[in-house]
């Protein structure tokens, strides 16, 4: 199985085969009779999130739980012995120690990659800085499955941040193991997309055009997939402060939309978004979180070997 004992760094990293196989198994368990599969009793998962979340630690707890594993958790430095003058490289080695499998998010690029070398047991990548959240990709192209029962010959428009915005860079990455129709990248000018993220698509030849405004090719998407900006990731907050409410989506904005379109957001959303949209059928987002669950249940189980029944 591709996945067995690997650890989960970027989304770079799979293949389209791993992406069938991980979706193919969600798919089990959301069809399934049982909400519990015991495939895990017996493990234990470290939950380490040294950044806030809700969504992705969360769903990951529960994803092992409803696998019959169990979880230890660690949230924020303040909680652990880092606090004290513990480097993240004991810390790691200690929960190596009492874990069998490390679920990670840092505001430090490459903290996932360095836990990794660490550790001697899988570690999965829960978001590092604004570089990867692979995870979240995993969900975002299932979800888009799910909804149109294909990735492939769509047209995604992505708004908002693109260039602190983790997932809205993973997404893209992801994006390049399909073959989508074409990408709009929409964005304030300081939000620009980045110079490697841009490189990555044209080596794997996905059609995309840069534009700032969403209502010029609303008529033409198929999926939209929308984030906040990332205030915490500026260097400089008079910067932040220069594009502040500088998009957001309307019904107004939505006039000329196909009525099958679909919106995405890794959440939480704040005003990038009218809480009206929440209401219709453009909007895909909560679902979107709800599969979280199934899509981490899914690739718990492969890394330790284990099939969806």
């Amino acid at each position: 199985m591709t996945f067995q004992s690997r650890d989960v760094l970027s989304i770079i990293d799979f293949n389209r085969k791993d992406f069938e196989d991980l979706f193919s198994n969600a798919d089990r368990i959301i069809k399934g009779n049982t909400s519990k599969f015991n495939l895990l009793e017996g493990k234990i998962m470290a939950s380490a999130f040294f950044e806030p979340s809700t969504r992705t630690r969360l769903s990951f707890e529960a994803a092992m739980k409803k696998l019959g594993g169990d979880v230890i958790t660690l949230v924020g430095e303040e909680a652990i012995s880092i606090k004290k003058g513990e480097s993240f490289i004991d810390t790691i080695r200690m929960l190596d120690a009492y874990s069998d499998i490390i679920v990670i998010r840092h505001s430090y690029e490459g903290a996932a990659k360095l836990a990794a070398e660490i550790a001697e047991s899988p570690v999965i990548n829960g978001g590092d800085g604004k570089q990867h959240h692979p995870t979240q990709a995993f969900i975002d192209l299932f979800t888009v499955k799910r909804l149109k029962d294909r990735i492939d010959g769509l047209v995604y428009g992505v708004l908002g941040d693109l260039k602190y915005a983790r997932t809205a860079n993973s997404f893209l990455l992801a994006l390049t193991r399909f073959q989508p129709k074409k990408v709009y990248l929409i964005s304030p000018n300081i939000l620009r997309i980045r110079a490697e993220t841009k490189d990555y698509l044209s080596r794997y030849n996905i059609k995309y055009e840069e534009l700032f405004d969403v209502r010029e090719v609303i008529g033409e998407l198929d999926i939209l997939y929308v984030t906040r900006i990332q205030k915490e990731r500026f260097p400089d907050p008079i910067e932040y402060e220069r594009v502040k409410g500088s998009y957001r989506l309307t019904l107004s904005v939505l006039k000329d939309a196909k009525p099958e379109l679909k919106i995405l957001h890794p959440l939480p959303k704040l005003d990038e978004i009218d809480r009206e949209i929440d209401y219709t059928e453009f909007a895909a987002y909560f679902t979107q979180a709800r599969y979280g669950v199934p899509i981490r249940m899914a690739l718990l189980a492969l890394i330790f070997g284990k099939k969806i029944p």
